[in-house]
């Protein structure tokens, strides 16, 4: 047990996503659009829509999928992203950049990171930090380029998968930046993850299958397979968990 509150990021890419992860009890939101892709800027639409949330949302800054290395006119198309958000008054930016090596790209982290400093927006490194070879220098690369938290896996598909990378990652924090494991987390399986770290917060997206479109609409590529629907039933039951975890009632 932690003995203290842990918090709960949901991911989410619709109004209905947003409106079932507020039901639910989430702490804060992440908000991005193409989930499926592991989510890219979200519209200027669900922006403002999302400005009236009762709880904190961050909005991700990705231009496209695909890798987070990006061109001197995708680095402009972001800082645009940033000016977005920081329009409509959400609380943060979820953002990454990578080099070819697979490194962060620091150059263009600052760029990006200055900028929404200038716009009074705390920034949360994502999962681009799981492509690095060096995960704990990746870290403390993090912490000096001044984010606020890191989003990780610890390197691998699940975070349950990847405890000895999320190991490496704490003990390179050093309780400088809140560490946040991501990706495949559960009800199920939170408390491993609860046993192990010195967790202040989590992300999950506690999704369900979304209704399949019709066979037209996949063809036409007006649909995809698997995508999935935010569930407010799981985000209630991802925060039990973790209060039960925590000492909580």
């Amino acid at each position: 047990m932690t003995g203290h509150p842990i918090k709960l990021e949901v991911c989410v890419d619709n109004t209905h996503g947003l409106a079932a992860a507020i039901a639910g009890g989430a702490d804060r939101i992440e908000l991005c659009a193409a989930l499926e892709t592991g989510g890219l800027t979200p519209s200027a639409g669900l922006l403002r829509l999302a400005s009236a949330s009762p709880i904190p949302v961050v909005a991700m800054i990705r231009p496209r999928g695909g890798a987070f290395c990006y061109d001197g006119i995708e680095i402009d198309q972001m800082l645009g992203e940033i000016d977005a958000v920081a329009a409509v008054g959400l609380q943060g930016v979820v953002l990454g950049a990578s080099l070819a090596s697979g490194d962060l790209d620091l150059q263009t982290l600052e760029r990006l990171l200055r900028h929404a400093r200038d716009q009074g927006l705390p920034a949360t490194l994502h999962r681009a930090i799981d492509l690095c070879p060096d995960i704990a220098l990746a870290t403390r690369h993090a912490v000096d380029l001044g984010f606020e938290r890191i989003l990780t896996s610890g390197g691998a598909l699940a975070a349950t998968q990847g405890m000895d990378g999320l190991q490496r990652c704490f003990d390179a924090a050093a309780g400088r930046i809140t560490i946040m494991p991501g990706a495949g987390i559960g009800p199920d399986n939170v408390g491993q993850l609860m046993e192990r770290f010195p967790l202040r917060e989590v992300h999950a997206s506690c999704s369900v299958a979304a209704p399949p479109g019709s066979p037209q609409e996949l063809a036409f590529g007006f649909d995809t397979a698997g995508r999935r629907q935010t569930s407010g039933a799981r985000v209630a039951a991802l925060k039990a968990a973790l209060a039960r975890a925590s000492g909580g009632s």
